[in-house]
């Protein structure tokens, strides 16, 4: 998920929330990550969690992300997996209290999927999604 109004500025100042993340040469392992100024990759400081789902490529799994003012909460097949607190002390560890949107993609590459080359004999590739769901608690 990435801000939709950079609010606070340009990536990372508005923070990313990556409800589920995998790389193709570690087929088995799920991340959930959250990006803010203060916790990034880019500094060494980012906050994730993993879980092996070995039927990762072979199966339909339900990734799920519950979102309040005061944590974000990563889960797959309704097993929670990673936390996100916030720490009450602004927008550089929480940007989360603006606008977001969904992002679905399949990304190749990169300085994270390319670390260890892409495997050109692996195309084509599909990412087949069943559906997507957003509820919100009504204020």
């Amino acid at each position: 998920m990435m801000p939709t109004d950079s609010y606070y500025g340009d990536w990372p100042g508005s923070g990313e929330i990556d409800i589920m993340e995998n790389v193709g040469f570690n087929p088995d392992t799920i991340l959930a990550t959250v990006h803010t100024k203060r916790y990034n990759h880019v500094i060494g400081t980012q906050t994730s969690g993993k879980m092996h789902v070995p039927t990762a490529y072979t199966g339909f799994h339900v990734y799920g992300l519950e979102w309040d003012e005061n944590e974000l909460r990563a889960y797959i097949d309704g097993k929670h997996y990673y936390t996100h607190k916030n720490e009450h002390n602004g927008p550089d560890t929480w940007p989360f209290d603006k606008r977001f949107h969904l992002i679905l993609n399949l990304a190749v590459g990169g300085n994270w999927g390319g670390a260890m080359g892409i495997d050109e004999n692996g195309f084509p590739k599909v990412m087949e999604i069943d559906y997507v769901r957003v509820f919100q608690k009504e204020e």
